[in-house]
């Protein structure tokens, strides 16, 4: 039948018709985006941040669901000063904390670093809530594996969700080489396993304190690795051992045999064998259906003050706020080794996701243990913290500090 001869009724019904189709077509579409869009980061006006700050505190959750690890770069951002912070604990209330990250029991007296909290550039960092946390390791095990820098995470993991959990349900067993922190009625366990290099050594037990003595045996992991076994979400770190200044000294083949023939290789090659004998071990080893894989990037430390222009200070002694110099990077954290984990990590067939916390703490300047730590398990002499220059610990950090932050990432990933 033409089109001439339709009656103008029934032209205007097949028109209407037409054009509710494709009203229903566009409803349709819209529905579809706003279903996915909370997956999606928001972005934060200065207008809108004191909203938002105070919307997440009433519903954590909420904040939880804005976070999108593939479109949000938690890397970029600034530290934001907020006096109406409380830590969720302190290093009175949580009974975990060693001595060396124990910064005001031990006299740090000013609290302003307890105060600042990182904004990511372009999303929202949902804030840590340990009930969650606690529901999300329902059944698991947790295990941070790496340097001390890596128990710094475990103990501030375990201090941020310890004061929900009753006294009686909970326990901690501490090794020289495997410590296990069990939260009793989640039936789960938040665990370190010292490994500084993750490959074996001949000084992880005892601690050779002289590097020149250290002999890394970058081609073998399996005696200690299968310690690993069983965890459902491992955390691993190594970076600061590898940075005495020195040529490693690098063996193949078994402690067994002696410990001569090693060859003297530089850091970044001694580096990347032993991370890619870590990275065969996880893709021949690990289920990725059944374990999460993390890598925490390395850990600054703060040693030379005229890298933020404070030409009269001594390394990061009696420093009090953060850097404020948008992409500060200083010699502590070194690129090559950086780029050699993200070499190693692209060739990985079982998915690693990269908890980057350096460019973030490369401006806390002022969050580092300093004169308030510890040395060969004794606090500081009066005369010792006299001498900043040399005796400050620019490499770890207080507790409570930044590594709640890069737990604060970890959870927005788990």
């Amino acid at each position: 039948m033409g089109w001439t001869k339709l009656s103008l009724p029934i032209i205007t019904a097949i028109v209407f018709t037409f054009l509710a189709f494709i009203f229903l077509l566009y409803t349709e579409r819209i529905t579809t985006i706003s279903r996915f869009k909370l997956n999606c980061p928001k972005r934060i006006s200065a207008d809108d941040d004191r909203a938002l700050e105070s919307d997440s505190i009433d519903n954590p959750v909420d904040d939880i669901l804005d976070f999108d690890p593939d479109e949000c770069s938690v890397n970029h951002g600034k530290w934001m000063f907020n006096s109406s912070i409380k830590p969720l604990y302190t290093d009175r209330t949580c009974p975990y904390i060693d001595k060396q990250y124990s910064c005001i029991k031990n006299g740090r007296n000013d609290s302003y670093y307890l105060h600042w909290e990182w904004k990511p550039d372009d999303c929202m960092l949902p804030r840590f809530d340990p009930a969650v946390a606690l529901r999300k390791l329902q059944g698991k095990r947790l295990m941070f594996v790496g340097d001390s820098l890596q128990r710094n995470q475990w103990i501030s993991f375990i201090c941020l969700v310890d004061s929900v959990i009753p006294k009686d349900k909970k326990s901690m067993k501490r090794g020289r080489v495997h410590s296990v922190f069990k939260a009793k009625e989640y039936d789960a366990t938040i665990e370190f396993y010292w490994a500084p290099f993750l490959v074996e050594s001949n000084t992880d037990i005892p601690i050779k304190s002289d590097p020149k003595q250290r002999i890394i045996k970058v081609d073998s992991i399996s005696q200690r690795a299968k310690n690993w076994l069983g965890a459902d979400i491992l955390v691993f770190n190594t970076y600061v051992w590898w940075m005495s200044g020195l040529k490693t000294k690098a063996l193949w083949g078994e402690f067994e045999n002696g410990e001569e023939g090693y060859e003297e290789l530089e850091t970044a090659v001694s580096y990347r064998v032993a991370l890619r004998t870590w990275a065969n071990w996880i893709d021949s080893t690990i289920d990725p259906s059944k374990t999460k894989v993390f890598f925490t990037t390395m850990s600054p430390s703060h040693q030379k003050n005229k890298e933020w222009g404070n030409i009269n200070g001594i390394r990061c002694f009696n420093e009090t706020r953060p850097v404020t110099k948008k992409g500060h990077w200083g010699n502590g954290s070194n690129k090559e080794m950086m780029n050699v984990v993200a070499s190693v990590m692209r060739r990985m067939k079982v998915p690693v996701t990269v908890l980057n916390v350096t460019q973030l703490s490369e401006y806390r300047i002022d969050a580092h243990t300093s004169i308030y730590g510890e040395l060969q398990g004794k606090l500081l002499t009066d005369e010792q913290r006299a001498d900043p220059l040399h005796f400050a610990d620019c490499i770890h950090w207080c507790l409570p500090g930044v590594p709640d932050t890069w737990n604060q990432l970890l959870f927005a990933y788990l």
